[in-house]
């Protein structure tokens, strides 16, 4: 008799993952990627009994993205209303203060969700939707959340805490709750796992680079701080969004420049970063216009780069001892130039990258910096599905 198995939705600003896997062996039945959802053009890649499907197609929202998917499950032989499901695994980006742990999906918790969905305006709505559709194609099954938010739950005030009126702070519960949590995770303990440390007394600095991007400093196994904060906007130049940001700009482009709140909201989450440098927010249309010549697009990757090296600095000096560093997510995992412009000129920290190793690519944990260098640097694989589908099935065991 084959186990349980649990299907995973992962629904990210422009993405949508999902994968049908056994959560202890993590062996995967079937797996997808859809990339540039919203845009004219976007992409999905199914992986099915051995054989792949790629297409290219319109997909507006990721309501229609779902339901492209669950046609290609059906169209490759595999009925997901008979499948021996033991849970469905959401990826949820923010459950505010009160939603941290992985939980059971009831109407209360949509509630919250969607209550805290300005705190997350590109993700919660998304992830919702996935809710919707899997309770209605399976409703007998349970859903279960997994909160981006709960890996750095537990963050130090003095990280956690904003420096504002603390009674405001504390009656709107305004405080950096950071993302890719489950990202974090998994990648940090793989990395640990993988070097055969041990993670509670490991210190690691995580680059998750995609669309969205982040960054934690992990000291003895609990992470003591990160990039990003109330909201996914802060930190990093990301895809779509700004990064950090003088506060006083939001007051001048309200004020002087007369945009909306809302007009501002939409500036910054959705036009900014790269796609608001350059006109491309794919990092890969992005590389190819500057093999092409572009400047607005090399700056946009300087810009990008000097971001990444600010964090790497505050760190560095934040943890003391770095044991490992870790690349990971799209970006992270692929962009070989990335990773070494980003730790650059570092061998005085005992950071060195090994240009041939680093050059390689793989879908397995490997080390690309030098034999020599006190810090190992990784490219990790992350797999936030596995996690989510572990976390899933443990809460409906328990």
């Amino acid at each position: 008799m084959s186990a349980p198995l649990v299907l995973v939705i992962n629904a990210g600003s422009s993405s949508l993952k999902y994968q049908l896997l056994e959560p202890d062996s993590g062996e995967v039945t079937a797996d997808g990627l859809i990339e540039r959802i919203g845009e004219p053009v976007s992409v999905i890649t199914h992986e099915q009994g051995g054989s792949e499907t790629v297409e290219e197609l319109s997909l507006p929202d990721h309501g229609a993205a779902i339901a492209k998917a669950l046609e290609l499950f059906a169209a490759k032989g595999t009925d997901l209303a008979q499948v021996d499901l033991c849970a469905v695994g959401h990826r949820v980006v923010h459950g505010g203060r009160s939603l941290y742990e992985p939980t059971l999906i009831d109407q209360h918790v949509i509630d919250e969700i969607e209550r805290v969905s300005p705190l997350a305006p590109l993700h919660n709505p998304p992830n919702l939707v996935g809710i919707e559709a899997a309770q209605a194609l399976f409703p007998d099954v349970p859903q279960v959340a997994v909160f981006d938010t709960g890996f750095f739950h537990g963050l130090p005030d003095k990280s956690a805490l904003y420096a504002i009126d603390r009674e405001v702070s504390e009656k709107y519960a305004l405080r950096r709750y950071g993302f890719h949590g489950t990202s974090h995770d998994y990648v940090s303990h793989r990395a640990a796992e993988f070097l055969g440390r041990d993670y509670a007394s490991t210190n690691q600095i995580v680059a998750h680079l995609g669309n969205g991007a982040s960054m934690s400093a992990i000291r003895d196994g609990r992470p003591v701080d990160t990039t990003m904060g109330l909201t996914p906007l802060e930190g990093l130049v990301m895809g779509t969004r700004c990064g950090d940001i003088d506060p006083g700009l939001l007051l001048h482009l309200n004020r002087v420049v007369g945009l909306s709140v809302d007009e501002i909201d939409h500036l910054l989450n959705k036009q900014s970063g790269l796609k608001g440098l350059c006109g491309e927010n794919d990092f890969r249309s992005v590389t190819q216009m500057i093999e092409a010549g572009n400047a607005d697009a090399k700056t946009a990757y300087d810009i990008y780069i000097h971001r990444l090296r600010r964090y790497f600095g505050a760190y560095l000096v934040e943890l003391g001892r770095t044991d490992i560093i870790s690349f990971t997510a799209g970006v992270g995992e692929n962009a070989a130039g990335v990773r070494a412009d980003s730790l650059a000129g570092l061998e005085g920290f005992g950071i060195a990258i090994d240009p041939e190793r680093n050059a390689v690519r793989g879908h397995e944990p490997r080390v690309i910096s030098t034999d020599d260098s006190r810090t190992t640097v990784l490219v990790v694989p992350t797999n936030e599905e596995l996690a989510i589908a572990r976390q899933a099935k443990a809460l409906v065991a328990s």
